[in-house]
């Protein structure tokens, strides 16, 4: 079954995360079973510059209630890999003569998830304290990074404490054929993924 849109206005949305993000029941991980604490939170692809915003002052309200966020942004993250491999430059200096397909294939290769991109959020995760992850930058990522891809590896890393991805697209769960990232509404994906719907999470 295909969930609509949230209808609630942007301030609500942002007063239910503050609600929940700041409870204990979210932050002790209750009533998960022993499914990882791992959750998303879709947005209306046109809500992206309105949603970022909501996200910094989201992790400046927390903080104010004693809850500590660590921000990733996944498309900073790959620029950051690709400088640190010393081939940023020469890949923007070369982009327009690649073909679109090559180009996406060497992007693919020198960010994977499994072999970069998830280690390199663990990294992350070793340095700072913090209580809870948000994960942002899923759409800028598209489509040398796939959704299913990216979030089933940071899945395996991100487990301890709970982890908040902000979705540009539906999150749909159905009990007859599992979960499925939709990016943008409309590119879906229909291999299963487990994680739950902040805002329909209750505390």
């Amino acid at each position: 079954m295909r969930l609509d849109y949230d209808s609630r206005s942007m301030k609500e949305r942002f007063d239910h995360l503050v609600k929940v993000v700041s409870s204990d029941r979210f932050l002790k991980k209750m009533g998960l079973g022993n499914e990882v604490p791992f959750f998303i939170c879709p947005f209306r692809p046109e809500e992206a510059v309105d949603m970022q915003d909501l996200v910094d002052k989201l992790a400046s309200r927390l903080q104010k209630k004693g809850v500590t966020i660590l921000q990733i942004n996944l498309y900073d993250l790959c620029l950051d890999l690709l400088q640190k491999r010393g081939v940023l430059e020469q890949i923007l200096e070369e982009e327009q003569d690649y073909e679109r397909d090559d180009l996406m294939g060497l992007l693919d290769g020198l960010v994977d998830p499994e072999k970069y991109l998830a280690p390199s959020v663990a990294e992350r995760m070793k340095q700072v304290k913090y209580d809870v992850i948000f994960i942002t930058g899923i759409g800028e990522v598209y489509p040398y990074l796939r959704p299913h891809k990216v979030l089933n590896n940071l899945h395996k890393v991100a487990k301890r404490e709970p982890t908040v991805t902000f979705f540009p697209g539906q999150y749909t769960q159905s009990h007859s054929s599992g979960s499925s990232l939709d990016l943008f509404g409309r590119m879906r994906n229909d291999l299963y993924y487990r994680a739950f719907n902040i805002l329909k999470y209750e505390v």
